[in-house]
C-alpha cells in the first residue's frame, strides 16, 4: 500500500486533491492542515509521495523541506504546488528538496496524471 500525504492550509483544496486520488488502487491518503502537523506526520514515517502548498501560514512549504533531514527527502519524492510560479520560487524549492511542481489553479486531472506517474516510478525503484 503506497502512502501519499496532502499538506495545504486551505481545507477545500485538501478535499479536492483527496477527492481527485480516492480512486487510485492501493493509496492511503492522510492530510495535513499545517507545516506543523505535516512533520509530525513526518516524523519517523516515510511517505511516497508528499503534496505540498507552498505558501502556507505559521510554516511555508519551504520551511516544512528545510526541517526534513537530508534522508527523507531523497527518499520520498515532494510534489510542491504553488501560486508562485517565479523561477526564483521553483529554485528555492528545488533547492529545499522538492523534485515535483504545479501551479496553482490546477487541473484535477492533470494532477491525478501527475501522481499516477510518481507513485508508478517510486513503485518500480523499491
Amino acid at each position: 500500500m503506497q502512502k501519499v500525504l496532502i499538506v495545504d492550509d486551505e481545507e477545500v483544496l485538501r478535499m479536492l486533491i483527496e477527492d481527485t486520488l480516492e480512486d487510485l488502487e492501493n493509496v492511503e491518503i492522510h492530510t495535513a492542515e499545517n507545516g506543523a502537523e505535516a512533520l509530525t506526520k513526518l516524523s519517523g514515517q516515510l511517505y511516497d509521495l508528499v503534496i505540498l502548498d507552498y505558501m502556507m501560514p505559521e510554516m511555508t512549504g519551504i520551511e516544512v523541506l528545510e526541517a526534513l533531514d537530508i534522508e527523507q527527502k531523497n527518499a520520498m519524492p515532494i510534489l510542491m504546488l504553488t501560486a508562485k510560479a517565479q523561477e526564483n520560487d521553483r529554485s528555492k524549492a528545488r533547492d529545499a528538496g522538492a523534485r515535483f511542481f504545479m501551479p496553482k489553479p490546477f487541473s484535477p486531472m492533470e494532477l491525478l496524471q501527475i501522481v499516477e506517474g510518481i507513485l508508478h516510478e517510486n513503485s518500480e525503484t523499491l
